[in-house]
């Protein structure tokens, strides 16, 4: 408590290095913002006597109208507030965002997924309960603005581009596998960096036959992670009347890099891939871990690698409203990270959405 009353000074001051252009944007904002949740609330109270399923079809008749022409609003906000920030340096962008983020703290915290990219629970962003509401892309929330503002984001360019990244994963590991499984009637091995709750496992893996092709080796510093992984794979198996080998690697990117036998701890690998990671590596750090990976792929091997792209159009949203800061990088620094893999082969390409680019990497 002490600490709180010698810090407030500074950040009381902290508004003394806020551009009056932003200043006024975000009070503005915010008037808007409280006017609109007021209008949502009043109409929620003129429906809550109903039974439920009166209140779910008036909801959902408000979402589609008023609601529609809400999120209509946000869209050209943001936009603004991209307008307004260009050119800001790192310090600028840090500094405005946490001053955007007091002063419409309360109107973050109606939306459960802005809610929990905020306040990150689990330490860090991205965690499965965010890739959960982002895979399930639905209004939630106990009233109709707190649902209108967690559907606004999760229809943002970069959550689309997770979605589309989970379909892109699946189809290109499905690809590896029907090509190798005609050279060898081997399992693909296979093995997943930072693999989170490995929700891809349910589109991966659709029948008996399926399970069979597969040797999988799920890593990732988060226990909670891995355990859900193994909730998922095991609910898979008891629906599919079949066995999935799995190993769980509870590793992290300096466990890694500290280790000297990785081939021998882990073996070698038909297909690596990782679809958020190195959005939070610095460079040297990416090359180090890309360096790693290469060196466990085995010679005709497959590597595919995520990074959000410094186009990114959901950026300053990211950054402002949801807390949410990613190492962006062009085609050309995403290679670059290549320096220490030796790879003879290597494109980049990006998923629909054009908001995250993949490399993919072959060993010859």
């Amino acid at each position: 408590m002490q600490n709180a009353f010698i810090d407030l000074p500074l950040v009381l001051a902290h508004k003394e290095k806020i551009k009056q252009s932003f200043k006024d944007y975000t009070a503005n904002l915010s008037y808007d913002l409280n006017v609109y949740k007021s209008l949502f609330d009043d109409l929620d109270t003129e429906y809550i006597q109903e039974p439920s399923d009166i209140q779910e079809s008036v909801q959902e008749a408000i979402i589609n109208t008023e609601g529609e022409k809400f999120l209509r609003f946000l869209d050209e906000k943001v936009k603004e507030l991209g307008h307004i920030v260009a050119g800001f340096s790192k310090e600028e962008h840090e500094r405005h965002g946490f001053y955007f983020r007091k002063l419409l703290w309360s109107i973050i915290m109606c939306s459960p997924f802005m809610r929990r990219t905020n306040l990150k629970p689990r330490g860090y962003s991205g965690d499965s309960e965010m890739m959960r509401m982002l895979y399930r892309n639905e209004h939630e929330g106990e009233t109709t603005f707190s649902r209108l503002m967690h559907k606004h984001p999760l229809e943002h360019p970069a959550a689309r581009a997770v979605r589309n990244r989970r379909k892109l994963v699946t189809e290109k590991l499905i690809e590896g596998q029907n090509g190798t499984s005609a050279l060898s009637n081997e399992k693909l091995k296979v093995l997943s960096v930072a693999c989170g709750p490995a929700f891809e496992m349910q589109d991966i893996l659709l029948s008996p036959e399926d399970c069979d092709k597969y040797h999988f080796s799920l890593l990732d510093q988060d226990r909670q992670a891995l355990y859900e992984a193994a909730i998922l794979i095991d609910q898979i198996e008891k629906n599919l009347g079949a066995k999935i080998v799995v190993d769980y690697l509870d590793e992290s990117v300096r466990t890694m890099l500290a280790s000297t036998q990785l081939r021998e701890k882990w073996g070698l690998f038909d297909y690596i891939y990782s679809m958020g990671l190195f959005d939070y590596l610095t460079p040297p750090v990416a090359s180090a871990v890309l360096g790693k990976l290469y060196q466990i792929l085995k010679p005709g091997g497959t590597m595919l690698i995520g990074n959000f792209h410094v186009s990114n159009p959901s950026r300053c949203y990211m950054e402002y409203w949801l807390d949410w800061v990613l190492y962006y990088r062009t085609e050309e620094e995403f290679t670059d990270l290549l320096r220490n893999a030796e790879s003879e082969e290597a494109t980049v390409f990006f998923e629909d959405s054009g908001s995250q680019m993949f490399l993919q990497v072959v060993k010859r």
